[in-house]
């Protein structure tokens, strides 16, 4: 070996040794650094926890945000609702289930299809009228339809559907 490619070589094998080390998937989720509001668990392919994935406000917040704003049974007037998509949240964790169980904080349990997600533009919403949502009303988590824009959603299926203070997602 040519002694004048020898340092180099090993600068070379060193940063790609260093670049492997460092290199995480795409799609790989981070741990939580303030408290857990999120846990989905079930048939998920990316968990960040011993069996399931565990998510903060910040984490949720860091996916893309959409905002809608729509009448519900549950206030007199429309409320803007802002969050990322169920879809993205399912995504994220590479959910591979058909339904999902959704539990609240008062243990109230509902089951939705997967399709939903697929179908509409669920939110799961952080944000009511761009602030965030405290436990007594309704937050921190709200699993919100788009009510007004389809007429089949207003209806009690899909009303209650819409958990709020959702604490976890079990993929089914």
């Amino acid at each position: 070996m040519n002694p004048s490619f020898a340092i180099p070589r090993r600068r070379v094998l060193l940063g790609a040794a260093l670049a492997a080390a460092l290199w995480r998937p795409a799609s790989a989720l981070d741990r939580p650094q303030g408290r857990v509001v999120l846990t989905i668990g079930g048939l998920i392919g990316e968990k960040n926890a011993a069996a399931r994935a565990e998510f903060d406000m910040a984490m949720l917040a860091a996916l893309p945000q959409h905002s809608f704003s729509t009448r519900t049974p549950w206030y007199p007037a429309a409320r803007k609702f802002t969050g990322p998509l169920l879809r993205d949240v399912l995504a994220a964790v590479g959910a591979k289930g058909q339904t999902l169980r959704a539990v609240a904080l008062n243990d109230y349990k509902v089951t939705l299809p997967v399709e939903d997600c697929k179908r509409y533009p669920v939110v799961l919403a952080r944000l009511m009228d761009d602030q965030p949502m405290p436990v007594r009303d309704k937050g921190p988590l709200f699993i919100i339809y788009p009510f007004d824009s389809d007429e089949a959603l207003r209806s009690e299926r899909y009303y209650s559907r819409s958990a709020w203070q959702l604490k976890h997602i079990e993929v089914e």
